[in-house]
């Protein structure tokens, strides 16, 4: 059954246009998609689908909804209201947000995100660590909200394929020294080019905020600290970018 919607008065409408903010989100669990690409991968992979949003005239039919979702037919006016974008797609969903799930650090890839606050460098690093084949991404204090629209947006679905936690980067690298996981930092100081360490079979790399880097506490646990060759004029490389080029290289 379909639900039509034609006032931004109505109370699910209400809640959606909530949903842009992460007090609710937090608050109820719930988080706000966009686009055919995002919900096929949300509905894929079991990504806890409550409710399809589409604008009227839009075409959903090869969406594979399955389990019983309820679907709301609404105005573009409506559309527009809830979505965080400037040109709408014409459909969106409600989704639950992802439960944790459980990891055997031991024999993992791991992926520890230290304060990054743009939203498509997080989105884009989650999407990189998916291609690479992380086993799961921890994000430390300071990071952008992992439901941010702009951060689904830029992982391109990967955000429903890789478990990704919130979680305390000091008690994860702690854990990880414990038990022989080699845990390597980045830093543009006292670090090592990371072309002199071999690809590993088990590990941790831990990135940092686009212009401070990782907490200098952190640094001091971790069992290397690697950095990258500028060879130009550049001063930097961006924090998405040298993490890919430091996954695929750890990972071998």
């Amino acid at each position: 059954m379909i639900t039509r919607i034609e006032s931004t008065q109505n109370p699910h409408v209400k809640q959606w246009k909530k949903l842009q903010t992460k007090k609710e989100r937090n608050k109820t669990g719930l988080f706000l998609i966009e686009g055919t690409h995002l919900i096929e991968e949300a509905l894929k992979y079991k990504a806890y689908v409550k409710e399809l949003i589409v604008r009227e005239g839009t075409e959903y039919s090869l969406l594979d909804v399955g389990d019983p979702i309820e679907i709301f037919e609404v105005t573009e006016e409506i559309m527009k209201h809830i979505s965080d974008t400037e040109t709408p797609q014409g459909i969106a969903a409600v989704c639950g947000m992802k439960g944790t799930a459980p990891i055997n650090i031991a024999t993992a890839k791991l992926l520890l995100i230290d304060n990054v606050q743009d939203p498509g460098n997080l989105g884009t690093i989650i999407r990189t660590a998916d291609a690479v084949g992380m086993d799961a991404v921890i994000l430390g204090e300071g990071c952008v909200d992992l439901y941010n629209g702009k951060v689904i947006r830029s992982t391109q679905g990967s955000l429903f394929h890789i478990p990704i936690m919130d979680g305390n980067l000091d008690v994860w690298i702690k854990r990880l020294n414990v038990i022989g996981v080699p845990v390597y930092g980045t830093a543009l100081e006292g670090a090592r080019n990371f072309k002199e360490i071999e690809p590993q079979k088990h590990f941790a790399l831990l990135v940092g905020n686009e212009g401070n880097g990782v907490d200098s506490n952190l640094l001091k646990l971790t069992d290397d600290n690697l950095y990258i060759p500028i060879y130009g004029q550049a001063e930097s490389l961006n924090v998405s970018i040298a993490t890919g080029i430091l996954l695929y290289h750890l990972r071998g």
